[in-house]
């Protein structure tokens, strides 16, 4: 907690544009440089801030307060945090939440994100959605506006790199943990009736749970696995996993689902759905500011329903692109976006957004029944086959 009397670290917020905004440290030291974007979560920063889908990303929160419960060991989405810097316009210095074991603050610098904070994060939103994402530079240690303006000039940008491959795990593992029963905890479930073989590109833990807790053995594995490793596994189905940045730089992994399509069940999430699209020959694109929140609204084109949804991502599938026998099922009611898509004949669908409602609503969970019930309906028919 800062008391009165505590002189803190001035900090500085510089984007590609030239803009520079001055606030207070309250993270780590340091520098912090990526693409800027906003989420429109009120809450749910440290699944926001564990995300490996923000990897080479600043993530600045509209809500104007963030901190409130601390931080726990419970709802983190991996093993570490991998946004780049946060910006908010204020941290609070004490939580209240009886899960609470530190404060944001204390995390942050802990782990060595810088943020800042006492900045208009209003008017940096509306200059984001403006001018779109772009580069920004966060640091402590550099004061010099013409120094700040030359060092955010230097930063790589996000298109046409491959961030994938520094989230994915480094060697193959069962993950078997499943949905969070109070006063419990995350359960183990016992039955498990499927093998799901998950391709990770930067997968969160929330994925993995409501798997084993619809009844899979799940076995995640890194993002370069070849077709033929993920056959020898003998999967019921395959789950293309979220992830961080461009989908086209990821060749080997469009490479590998090519091979994989049509020979068995697949679910694609967020980048997933993206490499899904391209491995099928679609294209993607670069969207102005991306959709980061907890709160988007998206049409179920099967149903008529409305599902507020969690989105991260800054590139989305371009729909005319895909081949006949492509099926739009869910678009975006704020820009008409791709959300959705279900290739019928090749036992494939996929969404953008994220089902696994990490933080967020619950709407979209029965994408993970659809999911089962379509490896059920693979494995009946290949044993009638037998």
């Amino acid at each position: 907690m800062s008391g009165p009397s505590e002189k803190r670290t001035p900090a500085y917020l510089v984007l590609e544009n030239g803009t520079i905004f001055e606030g207070l440290s309250c993270g780590a030291l340091g520098e912090a440089a990526g693409e800027i974007v906003f989420n429109t979560a009120m809450t749910g920063y440290q699944e926001i801030l564990t995300d490996p889908s923000y990897r080479g990303q600043i993530v600045v929160m509209t809500y104007p307060l963030i901190g409130n419960t601390g931080i726990n060991f419970e709802d983190m989405e991996s093993h570490q945090p991998w946004v780049e810097g946060l910006v908010v316009r204020e941290m609070t210095q004490i939580p209240s939440s009886w899960r609470a074991k530190e404060s944001l603050r204390d995390y942050l610098i802990k782990k060595g994100i810088p943020a800042i904070e006492r900045i208009d994060t209003r008017r940096l939103v509306k200059m984001i959605r403006e001018v779109g994402a772009q580069r920004a530079l966060l640091s402590t240690e550099v004061y010099d506006p013409n120094i700040l303006r030359k060092k955010v000039k230097e930063i790589p940008s996000i298109v046409g790199t491959d961030l994938a491959s520094s989230v994915t795990c480094s060697k193959p593992y069962i993950f078997d943990e499943g949905d969070y029963v109070w006063p419990f905890g995350y359960v183990r479930k016992n039955s498990q009736k499927f093998k799901v073989v998950v391709l990770d590109f930067g997968v969160k833990r929330n994925i993995l749970r409501l798997l084993v807790a619809h009844g899979a053995k799940v076995q995640v594995v890194p993002a370069r696995t070849s077709a033929e490793e993920i056959i020898s596994l003998q999967p019921d189905g395959l789950l293309l996993s979220n992830g961080p940045g461009d989908p086209e730089p990821l060749v080997a992994a469009i490479e590998t689902i090519k091979k994989l399509v049509g020979k068995l069940p697949i679910f694609g999430i967020c980048l997933g759905h993206q490499l899904l699209a391209l491995a099928l020959g679609g294209r993607t694109y670069k969207l102005k500011f991306g959709h980061h929140g907890a709160n988007h609204p998206v049409k179920n084109l099967i149903t008529g329903e409305v599902e507020i949804t969690s989105q991260n991502h800054g590139f989305a599938v371009e729909m005319s692109s895909l081949p006949s026998g492509s099926r739009l099922t869910h678009i975006n009611l704020n820009d008409g976006t791709v959300e959705g898509l279900a290739y019928p004949e090749l036992l494939a669908f996929s969404v953008q957004y994220h089902p696994e409602s990490s933080p967020g609503p619950h709407d979209a969970r029965y994408l993970f029944n659809q999911f089962f019930n379509l490896m059920n309906e693979f494995k009946q028919a290949h044993a009638q086959k037998e």
